[in-house]
């Protein structure tokens, strides 16, 4: 019988086969690109960019989803209900308690952010704080805390870092045909036009793969955080209740980003996903379907 300990474990198990797919993929554009131009220096430079990127990322990510999402400090005296429910789930977690931010928008949403649990950071919308009572309020924060307890806030900088790169390389590669580097494979005959055909349509396609496994672990990564925040308040139908009061406010955020659209509780761009998706739709996501969410929580008496 499925459990919120089976569901912890089978997406843990899931998400780190999409990230090995991940970093295969990376990978092998590296090397593809670097023996069709008979050049290891693009492999280096691919790799010299991915090391920097993630370099970067890794310190200064939560600064920039900070300011991304015009999201100001929070203090005790100014929201003592708010700060006494991170703190008190945060000892309850065994996590230091992350700096406290509210974004100034009415579309209830949340998000954590940062390297580690010792520079993390949790933000809340002013509309979350509106909209939620206090057992709702403190589902989503349980559940903002997990994405830290988890490391799930690294693994999504991690994954969104190296869909970039994939980007970037295949729009060198095509970049690099269209201002003439096709004349290097005209000399290697009916073999040589095969490997271009071949190397243009996994250029054109690695973005999308790309973008569907940054969006797959996305919603892997909520439905572990939804499961391990139950756990956390040992009180599931708190996080049930939030998300379909969330889900059905249906407005979208003042300042969402497609960059950090997956780092929410809840799509910023409105509630496209609240009812059951088909296989297609899901794969552009950002977020599973509520219904879904939901019952995982609750089991069939959530349906």
């Amino acid at each position: 019988m499925a459990t919120l300990y089976t569901h912890i474990d089978s997406n843990i198990r899931k998400t780190w086969i999409l990230m090995s797919v991940f970093f295969a993929l990376v990978v092998g554009i590296g090397w593809f690109l670097s023996f069709y131009f008979q050049s290891v220096e693009i492999l280096y430079f691919a790799l010299f960019i991915s090391v920097v990127t993630n370099i970067g990322s890794y310190w200064f990510s939560d600064k920039l989803v900070i300011a991304m999402t015009r999201a100001r400090p929070v203090t005790r005296e100014e929201n003592p209900v708010l700060w006494n429910i991170v703190e008190n789930l945060s000892i309850t977690a065994g996590l230091p308690m992350p700096r406290l931010y509210i974004v100034e928008d009415s579309a209830p949403n949340a998000f954590a952010t940062g390297r580690n649990k010792e520079h993390a950071a949790l933000a809340v919308t002013s509309g979350l704080l509106t909209l939620l009572d206090r057992t709702e309020l403190e589902g989503v924060i349980a559940h903002e805390l997990s994405h830290i307890g988890n490391r799930d806030i690294l693994v999504s900088t991690v994954v969104v870092v190296l869909a970039g790169l994939v980007v970037m390389v295949s729009d060198f590669f095509l970049r690099f045909h269209l201002l003439g580097g096709r004349s290097r494979d005209s000399r290697g005959g009916q073999a040589g036009a095969i490997l271009f055909v071949v190397g243009i349509f996994s250029m054109i396609l690695a973005p999308i793969i790309a973008t569907v496994i940054k969006l797959a672990v996305s919603r892997k990564r909520e439905f572990l955080a939804d499961a391990s925040g139950s756990l956390l308040t040992r009180y599931p139908e708190g996080l049930a209740r939030a998300l379909g009061k969330i889900s059905q406010y249906g407005g979208k955020m003042q300042h969402a980003s497609n960059a950090t659209a997956h780092l929410f509780i809840a799509n910023p761009f409105g509630s496209a996903n609240t009812g059951r998706a088909g296989f297609f739709q899901k794969l552009f996501m950002t977020h599973p379907p509520v219904q879904e969410r939901v019952k995982a929580l609750l089991g069939d008496h959530g349906v």
